[in-house]
């Protein structure tokens, strides 16, 4: 199997295992206020840190689980600025699904921090691994 085809598939299979892992994490009607709260505390109380709130605990969150999105998405459609649109058009996708979840809120703040790691993510993967290809020179017969 040439490699273009290799890491496409490797890239098809990591997207389908992201993308159920968090359907299940945004779709489920379960708060995670208990652990973000715990977090908060934690963070306030041993690294004395008594500013922050719980919403910076949520907002990074958010931009960790987009980081790959964009990564994924990155090296299957080989440009950056699709999967971050992508993204946007996702993430505003589960923020409307939520309105009818019990227990979870809709947010702007949502969208944006996604649409961040996900814009991350993207500028890692044209960083490590399309600028890398671009560099390398084609080998006759591919």
């Amino acid at each position: 199997m040439p490699q273009p085809t290799r890491r496409r598939t490797w890239v098809l299979w990591a997207l389908g295992a992201y993308v159920a892992a968090v359907a299940v994490v945004v779709l489920t009607p379960v708060s995670y206020e208990v652990i973000v709260n715990g977090m908060t505390g934690w963070i306030r109380e041993n690294l004395g840190l008594t500013f922050f709130g719980s919403g910076w605990i949520e907002f990074t969150a958010n931009i960790l689980m987009f980081v790959p999105l964009g990564f994924l998405l990155t090296l299957l459609l080989r440009h950056h600025w699709w999967g971050v649109a992508l993204a946007l058009v996702l993430s505003a996708l589960v923020e409307l699904a939520q309105i009818v979840i019990p227990s979870r809120q809709p947010s702007l703040r949502d969208i944006l921090a996604n649409v961040l790691g996900a814009a991350i993510g993207a500028g890692l993967a044209w960083l490590i691994v399309l600028r890398r290809d671009q560099k390398q020179p084609v080998a006759q017969g591919d």
